[in-house]
């Protein structure tokens, strides 16, 4: 594998023509880059704006092990969750995740009934854990709890009539966008031409009609294969796949709303025994409540928008199981991600979640599925173009970054986010700026978290030439609209001292 390489920005200097194009760079066209430079393919993946630009940065930041779906009757769906979760934890990206304890409350509104099921689920979760191989020592098996071990772990959940709680453990990602930047870099670093700012205005099984959203101008790309993985836009590039996009919305809420607490919060969505509304602890201090899952008819919008009544019903059903109910106040702000659910009878709720890869005219599309399945839908993608090719890797293949998380420090934030990279981010940044390096290692502001040095390695290394890239997708400091106020005149400057 040659060095680390920097995401390209911009169609300068593309070749004229390669093996595939693969068009969309959110999770799922990331990783079909990597699956198929790794498969000795030339490749090239474009997208019209930036890296992890559209649903892949507006999950739960959750690796699901697919239980829910086991509850639909979708066990191939639920095992291959299991799987990929196993995957991600253990071999690509054991940096980016870490086991998460969650806990469901038996309070006087659960039923023995709805306590015994929400048991059962865990138990069947063991069994998926098992099934997938992946170690007890990443995710332990469930069990009930006591009263006082689930305030212990909760202490904001209500008190009275608290009969315990059902434990068990799920993994969580650092952050969804930097997966999708790790899985990226990998592939350039095996040889794939990855370019943001680069927008396909059409394809064909041949190639596609490239336009540079910078300077205009446009070639054509001619290609033996062409993968289309831009998700909720897939019926722009293929009108035969037949969408029916779901919203889901999460609140981010500051560390003083329920403070201490280390394991998130399940709450029963009022009349259905196998929905529920999280209350996740995040790594920075904030915590996520969500998710909604609501058809989203219409246009579908560069970065969709949570509407009044999701916010409500959030708030709404979390309180159910709180001491304190969250007020709206205490809402930093609120994100909206859409699903690309394949078209079928039913709510969106009950849509399957199984990936399907289509190919219509020799364009391959791939959609549906989820974020904890990537690699697994990255493969099946490369498989359906038909090209001569070694096979796939990726199963065991460590992205850039990537190391047992007993070799890191859970408490320094640059080894959580970059992993082994940690010390690159700190000596490119001295090597490009001339800054020292402690000022590159001081957060940007009182009370922001983020680097000096993160910012720098964004627009070094990750591709990044505006501010909304370093605040929105490389740091993730828009979440939290004040943090994002402080440091914008700092990534203005970056960028006015690295770029030419």
């Amino acid at each position: 594998m040659t060095s680390p390489a920097a995401i390209g920005v911009g169609a300068d200097a593309l070749p004229e023509s390669c093996d595939l194009l693969v068009v969309g760079l959110g999770v799922t066209g990331a990783g079909v880059a990597l699956d198929a430079a790794t498969r000795g393919l030339s490749v090239v993946a474009v997208d019209a704006h930036d890296l992890a630009f559209g649903t892949s940065r507006w999950s739960s930041k959750l690796v699901h092990g697919g239980l829910r779906y086991l509850a639909h009757g979708q066990v191939g769906v639920a095992h291959e969750s299991a799987v990929e979760r196993g995957v991600l934890m253990q071999t690509t990206a054991p940096h980016l995740t870490r086991t998460l304890r969650m806990v469901v409350p038996l309070t006087p509104a659960t039923d023995h009934l709805s306590a015994a099921l929400t048991r059962a689920g865990t138990a069947a979760g063991d069994l998926l854990r098992a099934g997938a191989r992946t170690s007890a020592q990443v995710l332990p098996r469930s069990r009930r709890i006591s009263a006082a071990e689930a305030l212990a772990l909760a202490p904001g959940i209500r008190r009275q009539g608290l009969r315990g709680a059902v434990l068990s453990f799920d993994g969580q990602l650092e952050d969804d966008a930097r997966l999708v930047v790790a899985i990226a870099r990998t592939a350039a670093a095996h040889g794939a031409h990855v370019r943001t700012r680069v927008r396909a205005t059409s394809v064909s099984g041949n190639g596609a009609m490239l336009l540079d959203e910078r300077t205009f101008s446009s070639l054509t790309l001619r290609a033996k294969a062409v993968v289309n993985a831009t998700g909720v836009w897939a019926g722009t590039l293929a009108p035969s796949a037949r969408l029916r996009p779901s919203r889901g919305t999460h609140l981010v809420l500051g560390p003083a709303s329920l403070p201490d607490l280390r394991a998130a919060v399940m709450a029963p969505v009022p009349g259905s025994r196998n929905r529920f509304v999280f209350v996740l602890p995040q790594p920075d201090g904030t915590r996520y409540v969500g998710l909604t899952d609501v058809p989203a008819d219409g246009p579908v919008p560069d970065v969709p928008e949570p509407t009044p009544q999701e916010v409500d019903f959030l708030l709404d059903t979390v309180a159910r199981v709180l001491e304190q109910p969250i007020k709206h106040a205490d809402v930093l702000s609120a994100y909206a991600g859409l699903r690309p659910l394949l078209d079928s009878n039913g709510s969106t709720a009950d849509l399957s979640r199984r990936h399907a890869v289509l190919v219509d005219d020799g364009v391959v599309t791939v959609v549906g599925g989820k974020l904890t399945t990537y690699r697994r839908m990255a493969q099946d993608a490369v498989d359906a173009t038909g090209l001569a090719c070694g096979p796939c890797r990726t199963r065991t293949l460590p992205l850039l970054g990537a190391a047992p998380r007993e070799n890191l420090d859970p408490a320094d934030r640059l080894q959580r986010r970059y992993g082994t990279e940690a010390d690159l981010v700190l000596t490119s940044a001295a090597q490009t700026t001339g800054w020292s390096s402690a000022e590159l290692a001081s957060p940007l502001a009182p009370g922001v978290p983020t680097l000096l040095a993160e910012l720098v390695f964004g627009v070094t290394h990750e591709g990044a030439t505006t501010a909304a890239d370093l605040l929105e997708r490389r740091t993730r400091l828009s979440l939290v609209p004040a943090h994002a106020e402080l440091a914008r005149p700092v990534a203005e400057r970056v960028l006015a001292r690295i770029s030419p």
